[in-house]
């Protein structure tokens, strides 16, 4: 798996010996691999090309990068932290935005958003994402009830049980195996390009952050995906990059869990009062 996934030499000593499920992934840090996971789903190109072509003009990445931001972490907590009636009420609102995403005539590539195919994928980079920044954060566990906590990044929407592979070791497999179709061209490229060159944004709020965008992005990506998107990586980059997670740990191990979680429940109860006011979730 050095290909498909990232490889950390020196990571943080863990914190206790819990169990760990994937809300304890949750932390404000781990939102520092949010572009290298767009990356990564859209390395797929039905992904890629479903959101670089769609129509859906309020859910644009581009033109509206706020809101885009907003809907997909409060898609996160509704996933992990909501209940059955916050998980039905964002299924419906995601659905209804779905329903116009599907290939055209002049597409290279078929792709329909309920493709319960692609949303598998995305819901495993989801996956490897929060299980790459967690043992970044808190150190190796062992994955089993972390992974199968997981399943909710999936099945919140159209996955189910039955798709995700039963045991960890059997998801390393089907991971191995999805990254074999990982291929960007040059338009879904282009795309992501522009976002982790912050254009969506005003070019001087971008500018100061562009450059750790770019790090932290890169660091983020196993080789399959850096190779397929042309970014260069190398061990002093490595070196710096693991650096900086022991510091970020270091200092994460000291804050209570209201801070570094706080955020995420913001956002779910945001969810909650738009539900209540009859408001768009998406």
């Amino acid at each position: 798996m050095t290909a498909t996934r990232i490889q950390i030499s020196r990571r943080t000593a863990r914190w206790d010996d819990a169990a760990v499920r994937v809300g304890d992934a949750m932390d404000f840090w781990s939102f520092a691999a949010g572009a290298a996971n767009v990356v990564m789903q859209m390395s797929r190109p039905g992904v890629g090309h479903g959101v670089a072509e769609s129509r859906v003009e309020s859910g644009s990445l581009m033109k509206h990068p706020w809101k885009r931001a907003r809907t997909t972490f409060q898609y996160l907590a509704v996933a992990v932290f909501g209940d059955e009636d916050d998980r039905a009420a964002y299924r419906e609102a995601v659905n209804g935005v779905h329903r116009h995403v599907q290939s055209g005539p002049s597409s290279p590539v078929r792709y329909n958003a309920f493709d319960r195919d692609l949303q598998m994928w995305v819901a495993a980079c989801l996956f490897v994402g929060l299980e790459d920044t967690y043992q970044l954060l808190r150190g190796e566990m062992t994955p089993e009830q972390f992974y199968r906590s997981a399943w909710l990044l999936g099945t919140t929407l159209q996955v189910t049980d039955d798709q995700w592979p039963p045991t960890r070791a059997e998801f390393d497999r089907y991971w191995d195996d999805a990254c074999t179709q990982v291929a960007v061209n040059d338009v879904v490229r282009a795309y992501l390009s522009d976002l982790i060159n912050l254009r969506m944004i005003n070019p001087l709020l971008g500018l100061p952050f562009r450059p750790l965008l770019t790090f932290l992005t890169t660091g983020f990506l196993a080789p399959v995906f850096r190779d397929a998107l042309g970014l260069t990586w190398g061990p002093v980059r490595q070196h710096l990059f693991e650096r900086l997670f022991l510091i970020v740990a270091f200092a994460n191990r000291f804050l209570p869990g209201f801070i570094r979680q706080g955020g995420t429940h913001l956002l779910l109860a945001d969810v909650r009062l738009r539900v209540r006011r009859q408001r768009r979730l998406v």
